[in-house]
């Protein structure tokens, strides 16, 4: 694991090149935009100022990191070197499997191919490439640099040794990985997705607001914040695609998503990301206050 490539700068590229950037890996973070890239190394920067600050880093080690990750806008020549691709893309298979073909086409032939894909099939991916024995998913959490867990999705194809190499290479990054097969939504979003929609339907019915339901939710399950509050930071426009990943994949009922939901993405009301969904978002502020559309 001593080259890594990186492809999409967004939140999750830039915490996945951070992660293997801080524990030791030369990391090429690459996307179309030189500006996202720019935006990246800025929030990298940031995240480690963080961690300065708690003292769990030193400036040394927060210029260490920085200095191992380079950036590419053309993604032949970012991978060409790489021992391992992380793919952190938009959550849309016909934008993956472009990115897979290209990527097959220009790593070397000892590359693993990774995917940090949410709910996408891993198998579905790896036939777009001539070796889907090396092509095995990543799904790491968000924030990366905090959160434990990696779920490592094997394909059809997965080779055991790409498994086991995956699972080691995610240990020495202080993670805990966490092997699953790879079905619609793979375990994560399988589970979480639907207690989701159904906090959506439930606000959606007139059960209870917006702060009743992340209320219960909070206090009654014990769970570190309600579940439109999650929405809005995993962002609205991904759980709907994750739903209807869920709903095409495994066909029933039950993962169809909440037409409240539906309405609120066809809106561009995105959560976090747009500044308004369940809640409002404001760059800088922690201040929690429910959209006036559901107060």
């Amino acid at each position: 694991m001593q080259r890594v490539s990186v492809i999409g700068a967004g939140t999750m590229g830039n915490g996945i090149a951070h992660v293997f950037a801080q524990w030791g890996s030369q990391v090429t973070l690459i996307d179309v935009s030189q500006s996202a890239l720019d935006r990246a190394l800025a929030t990298v920067a940031k995240n480690l100022d963080r961690m300065v600050a708690k003292g769990s880093v030193t400036e040394e080690d927060k210029a260490a990191t920085l200095g191992r990750i380079a950036t590419a806008t053309d993604l032949a020549t970012g991978v060409a070197a790489a021992d391992l691709v992380v793919e952190a893309a938009t959550e849309r298979l016909d934008l993956k499997l472009d990115i897979f073909r290209q990527i097959d086409a220009a790593a070397p032939a000892h590359c693993i191919l990774a995917s940090n894909t949410s709910s996408i099939s891993i198998t579905t991916i790896a036939a777009a490439t001539q070796r889907p024995a090396q092509v095995i998913g990543m799904h790491f959490m968000n924030p990366v640099p905090v959160m434990k867990l990696v779920e490592v999705i094997r394909g059809y194809s997965t080779s055991d040794e790409v498994c086991a190499q995956v699972m080691a290479w995610s240990q020495a990054l202080g993670k805990e990985p966490v092997e699953v097969n790879d079905y619609p939504g793979f375990v994560a979003n399988r589970i979480l997705m639907p207690m989701i929609n159904e906090a959506i339907i439930t606000l959606n019915e007139g059960v209870a607001d917006v702060s009743a339901i992340d209320a219960v939710m909070r206090m009654g399950m014990a769970h570190p914040m309600g579940p439109l509050q999650l929405a809005d930071f995993i962002g609205l426009d991904v759980c709907l695609s994750i739903l209807r990943v869920l709903h095409d994949g495994l066909g029933q009922a039950k993962y169809a998503p909440c037409p409240l939901l539906v309405n609120m993405v066809t809106a561009g009301k995105l959560g976090a990301k747009s500044g308004e969904g369940f809640y409002l978002h404001t760059p800088g502020s922690k201040e929690l206050k429910v959209s006036p559309r559901f107060a």
